[in-house]
């Protein structure tokens, strides 16, 4: 190539690089409104870029037909133009990104704005715009905002100590009343559900995109969002248009409990599943992380021996007790409706159903075995599945089944049965075919896995209220703390879970008692490593409101691991603690004396003041307990 057709190329390049950057900034001074703890260095940014846009265009103009450039460098240019597209990145990142994430690591974002801002300055120094023919004004326009960058690369913005103070007061949750929540939601402008909802999809999409938990602070900021969460649900925005007391009943919701939010999204899972960690995440957000490449577990950061997705059937029932209980509606699974016995039979494959409830009959235990494993795989598919499958009669043919010698026929009955029982129409039709006796002795003698598929049964069936006492009266709770003791973590999750549901029942609180349920409880509470301890409170709660479960409590010596409890561990467990110990201390002035000699009046004070509702209630009550008849 020639010198003039190389003049001729870096012309062409040079007036395809001004129109580049003409773009560029264009695109920067039409980017959202900023939002976040660096809401002004965003602005102050994106202005300085936007007001370099007249530079671009009258040296654009200034070249004519002539297609000359001449007095500048077009590396120059080149400069400027990476320096802009980073400028550009980083303040999509910080409009697009966790505004928790930018507050807790503040110190390396203001490092990344003045990088960035050091970068066009020394673009600029390489662009000689006094010597270009452009008019007065825009030549004294850009001097002024160079010189605006020069300064702004040689310091730092000042940190927002209030924003710091608050953050380090909110994550030890040392704070009295909500100013500080309310602070928070301010400055990182987090004050709708709405904005919430986005952050929580950012701190999704952060942990997608760094594989993993982003600078080690996931734990940090997802309790952070939570409380800013209780904080909105708590003390919604008010309207001029509209009275106190309308608002708050339109706005009063209940705080979505810790293990029904996914680790994830933190929203309400509506279709939760098991990895092979234990750990249950929302289907969709688990699947999104697995898509994407990675073979670890999000919250634990094991590796996944398979990524197989098993359905969590007790949490998803729970779940939608809890939402039933509070008078919301039950979540529904992404681009599906509930089950209804209407309207779901045409996508169901009829004959493949009849065959397989053929080979249930069948006097060949490998046909058995191949059809009942077919059939809890399409049970568990859909919900139209579910209908199909038990409108054909399959449910006595399974129930039949669950005696079989074969264990792995076995197991998939009762597994088969677990997922039909999803459907609270089949409930009935799976109690009246005689199952729950033949699921107890499952629960009793069954492989592992089928008892634990056979407890989860047991739960799923327990929300109809009568079929609790039918299950007590079978035998069920012993058996079930059999697994609570001696299951997988799955298995022991699904019995408590399981025993929890049927002690609301006041007979089948005896029955646990009995079966010497109390000592275990107790040695899973001063056992934290056994993930455990959740649900030995919950349990105690429930069996405190009874008088043998108090006596037996008592004979456990329980008050100094309660008072413990109440001093650091979660909000449920305090609420839990207090309340086994308001139980207790209310009629025994003994035990009383014994908590307050161990420290509680002073967490009860604590619980009193930021605890939650019930617990509130609970502490206020014990120490009055304790001013009344422990000061007089």
């Amino acid at each position: 190539m020639g010198p003039a057709a190389e003049d001729d190329e870096s012309e062409a390049r040079g007036i395809r690089l001004l129109d580049s950057l003409s773009k560029l900034a264009c695109e920067i001074s039409s980017l959202p409104e900023f939002r976040g703890p660096f809401r002004r260095s965003c602005c102050d940014l994106a202005r300085r870029a936007k007001l370099l846009s007249p530079l671009f265009d009258e040296i654009r103009d200034g070249i004519g037909d002539e297609g000359s450039v001449e007095g500048i460098e077009v590396g120059a240019l080149s400069a400027l133009l990476d320096a802009l597209g980073s400028a550009k990145d980083l303040l999509l990142s910080i409009n697009q990104g966790s505004k928790l994430h930018q507050a807790l690591k503040g110190e390396s974002y203001a490092i990344k704005f003045q990088e960035v801002t050091r970068s066009i300055d020394d673009a600029l120094n390489g662009v000689p715009y006094e010597k270009l023919e452009i008019s007065e004004e825009v030549k004294e326009q850009v001097e002024l905002v160079h010189t605006q960058f020069r300064r702004a690369k040689e310091r730092a913005d000042s940190p927002d100590l209030q924003l710091l103070s608050d953050l380090s007061l909110a994550q030890i949750g040392k704070y009295s009343d909500s100013n500080i929540l309310k602070r928070l939601s301010e400055k990182l402008q987090l004050r709708t559900m709405n904005e919430l909802k986005q952050e929580s999809l950012a701190l999704h999409e952060m942990v997608i995109s760094n594989g993993g938990d982003p600078d080690n602070c996931l734990e940090e900021m997802s309790s952070l969002l939570k409380k800013l969460k209780d904080s909105v649900l708590v003390e919604p925005p008010m309207s001029e248009n509209l009275e106190s007391k309308d608002i708050s009943s339109m706005y009063r919701s209940p705080v979505i409990p810790d293990d029904f939010r996914c680790p994830i999204s933190l929203e309400l899972m509506r279709d939760p599943v098991i990895v092979s960690t234990g750990q249950t995440y929302e289907r969709s957000s688990i699947q999104k992380w697995l898509d994407s490449g990675h073979k670890t577990c999000p919250k634990t950061q094991q590796n996944l021996s398979h990524t197989a997705l098993t359905p969590n059937f007790v949490l998803k029932s729970l779940i939608v007790q809890w939402c039933e209980a509070n008078g919301i509606e039950p979540p529904k699974k992404a681009g599906s409706s509930q089950d209804v016995r209407s309207g779901t039979r045409a996508d169901c494959d009829h004959e493949t159903i009849r065959l397989l409830l053929m080979n249930l009959q069948s006097w060949s235990t490998e046909k058995q075995r191949a059809a009942a494993g077919e059939i809890r795989l399409l049970a568990k598919r859909n919900g139209g599945n579910r209908v199909c499958i038990a409108e054909a009669g399959a449910i006595p043919l399974l129930v039949a089944l669950l005696s079989s010698q074969d264990s792995r026929t076995q197991e998939h009955a009762v597994t088969a049965l677990l997922n039909l029982s999803i459907n609270e129409g089949n409930k009935a039709s799976i109690v009246s075919s005689g199952a729950i006796p033949e699921i107890v002795k499952v629960l009793k003698n069954g492989s592992m896995e089928a008892r634990e598929n056979a407890a989860a049964t047991l739960f799923s069936l327990s929300v109809v209220d009568g079929n609790k006492v039918m299950i007590g009266e079978a035998g069920a709770i012993p058996a079930l703390l059999d697994l609570l003791c001696e299951g997988s973590p799955r298995g022991k999750k699904d019995a408590a879970t399981a025993i929890f549901n049927l002690t609301i029942y006041q007979g089948n609180k005896v029955r646990a008692v009995k079966a010497g349920i109390i000592g275990h409880l107790m040695r899973l509470l001063v056992d934290p490593s056994g993930g455990m301890v959740d649900e030995a409170l919950a349990i105690l709660a429930v069996l405190a409101s009874h008088h043998e479960g108090r006596t037996a409590i008592v004979q456990s010596e329980p008050v100094p691991i309660l008072v413990k409890i109440m001093r650091s561990a979660s909000p449920r467990n305090r609420e839990n603690a207090a309340a086994v110990l308001w139980s207790l201390c209310s009629s025994d002035m003994q035990l009383l004396l014994s908590a307050k000699e161990l420290g509680a009046e002073e967490a009860l004070k604590e619980l009193a003041d930021g605890g939650t509702d019930r617990a509130k209630r609970k502490a206020a009550s014990l120490l009055d307990l304790i001013h009344r008849n422990l000061e007089a």
